[in-house]
């Protein structure tokens, strides 16, 4: 594709396709804040339901954090989406614990029907990027494809599309894990095959010890990934031969 000249949304020297994945990486994460911002609040949910098992409680602790976190963004006029998307996963966590409670589900239902809704999303997403990569359409691709100003043509390189391929899988695989361990103890403890209190703690230790230790474990592969090769943005520039 021909580089179309430099725009907002194209840091200026962004030759490569490695150099355009990082940046937005970098944006994606927010870097620690970020990560800290969209951890921390579910993590003291989590927590509170598991050791109190007081929805309303865990509920106003982790929201109160959140928004403390909320209000130092606001104040400092940076950007508030992670700590937006904490709220909204603990939001949707505790819908699904409140349905549980309103259909006479006792202390233990609830608490796995909080986990509900992280197993489902993993699944989902870990779907949507296999169908993705088989499509020869990988997520990191449309990604690349937009910043670099032509969400189409970065297809025609075959270069390319290997490499947001692998970059892509790296994104998939932390969902799957989670996928893995989380969904046989949730069956399990809802289906009575394993002691409701017991599946409750093993989630909640999975949920924390597969969170961000897990992305950050993958984004490290794919660090690793985008170290060993320059492959052009331009394909009419000479890519270089990806292992």
């Amino acid at each position: 594709m021909g580089r179309p000249e430099a725009t907002a949304a194209e840091p200026v020297g962004s030759d490569t396709v490695e150099a355009v994945v990082r940046a937005q990486l970098s944006r994606a994460l927010g870097g620690k804040r970020g990560m800290f911002e969209a951890a921390v609040p579910t993590i003291i949910f989590t927590v509170m339901f598991l050791s109190t098992r007081e929805l309303r409680l865990a509920l106003s602790v982790s929201i109160a954090a959140a928004s403390g976190l909320l209000v130092l963004r606001l104040v400092q006029r940076s950007n508030v989406q992670f700590v937006v998307n904490s709220l909204l996963g603990i939001g949707i966590g505790a819908f699904f614990a409140w349905r549980s409670a309103r259909g006479g589900g006792d202390a233990s239902d609830q608490a796995l029907a909080y986990f509900l809704p992280g197993i489902l999303y993993n699944s989902a997403y870990a779907v949507l990027i296999t169908v993705s990569v088989l499509a020869r359409w990988p997520v990191v691709g449309v990604m690349v494809g937009s910043v670099a100003g032509d969400t189409t043509a970065w297809r025609a390189d075959r270069q390319i599309v290997r490499l947001c391929s692998n970059l892509s899988w790296f994104l998939a695989v932390p969902c799957v894990i989670r996928v893995a361990v989380q969904l046989p103890v949730y069956v399990a403890g809802r289906s009575g095959a394993y002691d409701a209190d017991a599946a409750v703690a093993v989630l909640g230790i999975a949920k924390i010890a597969l969170g961000w230790p897990l992305q950050l474990a993958a984004l490290g592969g794919m660090v690793w990934l985008l170290a060993r090769d320059h492959t052009p943005v331009n394909p009419q520039q000479e890519p270089s031969k990806l292992a």
